[in-house]
């Protein structure tokens, strides 16, 4: 229990907290509309679902109050630079940043189901109501008009049969027609948010996501219209409806029972959403005050496996190891901003990515760098780049811990080439204050040109370490988790060798996927009585098993042995 609650204590925290406040806004709306003497008669009306409309209503604000916030890359990254306001184990929930905005949304689709569930059947119940002919309660509160000593309840105005007359409300009023807008803008955020659609159609994704403008628009003014309303508080002192529902036939004829007065709810969602909204809205003018600042293009470096480099210097540019930057390119899009992880160390005077060619903008870039030509390119004629950032990842706490474990799948290793740069240089010039002291490094990829870019820099760490004495500070373990007979054949010829075949260095590399298990024990053996960061840039069925694996070969004491899980997220 105390190995789950070191890794994963904080964010179920936070989840159950979040989690509390819905279900109590959810319960104590419900009972203001249920239960209160001023919704009365407009329960009478609409019957049980004007509560079931209204309690999800203001889960909905408190939910679009924290959805931007999670998105403020500016904000988190300055709260995680910040170490008076975030220790390393609350920096560890900001990197959680996305999935906390996943669950709010999901969230919102559920009080967002629930309340157009619930405002159909009032929408039905009220033109049913206005079309009623006989004398009844319900008939009564819905010819109440706008004129003289009467105010309206019943929102639907004209008497139109449903469906018209509900098509009527929804198409003809302000509440109604936001409503429909709002909702059919979050249909299309959500549906378009999948898995599959942001990596095979990003620009789908990223287009349909910005109709959150939209829908915030739609959400303020939504409860402008003042559809629900209830009985003034002038009126209840002189029409008690505990007392004159029954004579709803006398109202205005005798003393006790005058005609009762209705007013509408005053919009609220606009304070909920107002600072949110706030700090979006600097934070979009820091990005777009950033986006302007002058990049140079110093160097387009192609590398094996469809991979290629750059190399860029921007005026003020500071980077801590594993962040990672926005990148824009206007001559392949206007509008589209893609995040790369900076893969340069601090040290270094330029910073750079390294991009895989996988889809349309990656390919357009490819070609507008002059990847796709044989000859030369000349500097100026590359394209321009736009850059936001850079911003904080979960690998800037690398060196927070004295032994690490570093698991990169595919390109996922980019934000170790920068810890791994600057653990380099930290050794070229003075280690002696370097808390790390230990590095275990795990790389996966299918392909055998996919080690070839990042070989190098694993050779310089190599001879460095062996001219200082250390070799035993870094550990690295590569696996080729996809072959066919023939390389196999070429492997086994060449296994004797002083270096590998594959990658030129002295660790031979390895086949097949890493027995976690034994990896965890072996790590835990060699470090009693420490904390071990695990750091993963992968898939999520990687970080399923290696958040498993931190749990399970973490000890109960708190003295003993802690593996503490980290996952790159943007």
């Amino acid at each position: 229990m105390g190995n789950w609650v070191e890794n994963e204590g904080l964010s179920i925290f936070v989840i159950f907290v979040w989690l509390v406040l819905n279900v109590f806004l959810f319960t104590w709306y419900y009972f203001v509309y249920d239960l209160e003497i001023k919704y009365y008669y407009t329960r009478k009306l609409l019957g049980p679902f004007l509560a079931w409309a209204r309690a999800p209503a203001a889960c909905l604000n408190f939910n679009c109050m924290l959805i931007l916030l999670p998105v403020c890359r500016n904000l988190l990254s300055f709260l995680r630079g910040s170490s008076a306001c975030c220790s390393v184990r609350v920096r560890r929930q900001l990197d959680r940043n996305l999935t906390f905005h996943k669950l709010v949304a999901w969230m919102i689709a559920l009080h967002t189901t629930i309340h157009t569930i619930a405002h159909l059947f009032n929408v039905e119940n009220s033109v049913n109501a206005r079309n009623e002919k006989e004398a009844t309660l319900q008939s009564v509160l819905s010819h109440l008009e706008d004129k003289g000593n009467e105010t309206y309840l019943n929102f639907a105005r004209k008497e139109l049969p449903n469906p018209e007359g509900g098509l009527y409300v929804a198409f003809t009023t302000l509440a109604g027609l936001s409503g429909v807008i709002i909702t059919l803008c979050l249909i299309l955020i959500i549906t378009s948010s999948t898995k599959t659609i942001r990596r095979s159609y990003f620009e789908v994704f990223w287009f349909t996501h910005h109709l959150f403008v939209i829908f915030f628009v739609g959400l303020v003014i939504h409860g402008a219209g003042q559809i629900v309303r209830g009985q003034t508080g002038t009126s209840l002192e002189e029409h008690n409806p505990n007392d004159c529902d029954k004579h709803f036939t006398q109202w205005g004829k005798i003393r006790e029972c005058p005609i009762p007065q209705f007013s509408g709810n005053p919009p609220m969602t606009w304070k909920w959403v107002v600072g949110p909204i706030f700090l979006y809205l600097c934070e979009r003018l820091v990005r777009f005050w950033r986006s302007q600042q002058k990049v140079v293009i110093t160097k387009v470096v192609i590398h094996p496996f469809k991979t290629i480099e750059l190399q860029m210097k921007k005026k003020g540019f500071k980077m801590e190891v594993g962040q990672y930057i926005f990148v824009k390119c206007p001559a392949v899009s206007m509008l589209e901003w893609h995040p790369f992880t900076l893969t340069s160390a601090p040290e270094e005077d330029y910073f750079s990515i390294h991009i895989r060619i996988v889809g349309d903008w990656t390919e357009g870039l490819f070609n507008v760098c002059g990847c796709d030509k044989q000859e030369f390119q000349d500097a100026w004629k590359l394209p321009k780049i736009a850059v936001d950032g850079p911003f904080g990842t979960a690998s800037e706490d690398v060196f927070s811990y004295e032994t690490v474990m570093l698991v990169g799948a595919g390109i996922g290793v980019t934000p170790f080439a920068s810890v791994l740069k600057s653990v380099w240089y930290k050794y070229c010039n003075d280690a002696t204050n370097l808390r790390l002291k230990k590095i275990y490094f795990y790389w996966l990829c299918r392909d055998t040109h996919a080690f070839e870019w990042f070989a190098d820099l694993l050779q310089s760490l190599e001879v460095q370490m062996q001219e200082r004495n250390n070799a035993a500070f870094l550990s690295y373990n590569i696996y080729l988790t996809g072959w066919d007979e023939s390389q196999a054949t070429h492997f086994t010829v060449h296994h004797d060798e002083e270096k590998d075949v594959i990658t030129g260095l002295k660790q031979k590399t390895l086949y097949g996927r890493p027995n976690w298990e034994n990896e965890f024990k072996m790590i835990a053996n060699q470090h009693p009585s420490s904390r071990i960061g695990v750091f993963l840039c992968g898939p999520e069925a990687l970080a399923t098993t290696l958040n498993r694996m931190s749990i399970n070969n973490s000890e109960a004491d708190p003295r003993g042995v802690h593996f503490i899980f980290n996952k790159e997220n943007f």
